[in-house]
């Protein structure tokens, strides 16, 4: 299914997090050395777009998909996903994590990523009439309204290397 106008700013905010999640699995294995680069990435990627969408989703998204009481386990399980994430994330700022933590990382975004794309979006937009969906776009719109729009470019030891 096609995506909905109204979702599509999240859609394209998931797609630069996936881009940094398979740079990650390319990357692999890394090098200890090059940790540091990699969590002031991530570091950079929450402070700059990542926080505002996980409240975007929180304030937003997630109380209409609870409209629909068989997405509220869906939700229920996408949400204890960011807490697990925003762990992550902080580790990153602080530079705590190890090569295995920095994969362990790239793969929960991406699944969580996967998951909302493909199960709560599929449904929302099954679900939900189009004037909701106008509606929650419009909210959508201005709970993002502070992201930055800019695409982040990859350092010399993040950015994706030919196989």
């Amino acid at each position: 299914m096609l995506r909905n106008k109204n979702l599509i700013p999240l859609s394209h905010q998931h797609q630069r997090a996936l881009a940094l999640c398979v740079r990650i699995d390319r990357a692999q294995p890394i090098p200890a050395a090059d940790l540091e680069s990699w969590q002031s990435e991530i570091a950079q990627l929450f402070v700059s777009e990542v926080r505002i969408h996980f409240s975007a989703e929180e304030d937003v998204l997630f109380p209409s998909a609870r409209r629909f009481p068989e997405l509220i386990p869906l939700v229920d399980e996408l949400t204890a996903e960011h807490a697990a994430l925003r762990d992550l994330f902080s580790q990153a700022d602080v530079r705590r994590m190890s090569s295995q933590t920095l994969l362990a990382f790239a793969q929960l975004l991406s699944a969580h990523i996967r998951k909302e794309e493909r199960q709560l979006f599929e449904r929302l937009q099954h679900l939900m009439p189009s004037e909701d969906l106008d509606i929650l776009g419009g909210k959508l719109n201005h709970a993002l309204g502070e992201a930055s729009q800019l695409c982040s470019v990859p350092n010399e030891v993040t950015k994706l290397r030919p196989r």
